[in-house]
């Protein structure tokens, strides 16, 4: 974001000190709110170990700034993804559970964030009860169906409901939009974030369409 200044807090999370952008203008002049992308990685446990966010500019889906948690001491239990907990360029803060969210939620709260959206969303919405109150929105819902997604082959064999019956991760998706087949999914929740947002920008669909992926 132009001018931004970032500073290293908190145990070495990073934030940006520019005015938060409140709500901004579509290209039909109509007013689009922020939004954010979340993304959780989980232990052995099915515990949450890892928090990655991004909040973004409604209608140019931009990144304006993100967040990266490491919760403990659910981390330590170990997961199938720990190796890749510290392999983000944004540095963790690591806390409780309690303390993380709390923080995130205020945080999101000074950009008048009240929509969440996640790839395969039901996921992230049951191990998140805290965060019940957003509008959660599912970004599988659109991306897996072809009706929606255009780079998906008339030849790929898909369900009657118009979703691929295979290969509709997040790395085969954004592998699919962007031509990029040397793309590979981190599982390192802030960069996983960071990926579905890019997956939204590639679709091409204004907030408002996402309607159908409401859950």
């Amino acid at each position: 974001m132009p001018g931004a200044v970032t500073r290293t807090v908190a145990r070495g999370m990073i934030e940006s000190n520019s005015e938060p952008y409140i709500s901004n203008e579509n290209a039909k002049g109509e007013k689009v709110e922020n939004f954010a992308v979340i993304d959780t990685e989980t232990n052995w446990n099915d515990e949450v170990m890892s928090i990655g966010i991004v909040i973004a500019d409604g209608a140019t889906k931009e990144k304006i700034a993100s967040k990266y948690y490491i919760i403990t001491p659910e981390y330590r239990v170990g997961g199938m993804f720990s190796h890749e907990l510290r392999s983000s360029e944004n540095e963790a803060r690591i806390t409780d559970r309690k303390q993380a969210l709390g923080e995130l939620k205020q945080w999101m709260g000074s950009y008048q964030v009240r929509k969440l959206f996640a790839y395969n969303a039901t996921f992230d919405k049951k191990h998140l009860p805290e965060y019940a109150s957003y509008q959660w929105y599912d970004i599988m819902r659109l991306a897996a169906y072809q009706q929606y997604n255009k780079a998906i082959p008339a030849s790929a064999e898909c369900c009657k409901t118009g979703r691929l019956k295979r290969g509709y991760g997040v790395e085969d998706i954004l592998k699919m939009l962007s031509g990029n087949n040397r793309y590979r999914e981190t599982h390192n929740a802030v960069t996983d974030a960071e990926d579905e947002l890019k997956i939204m920008k590639l679709l091409g669909y204004g907030i408002s369409e996402y309607a159908a992926a409401l859950i």
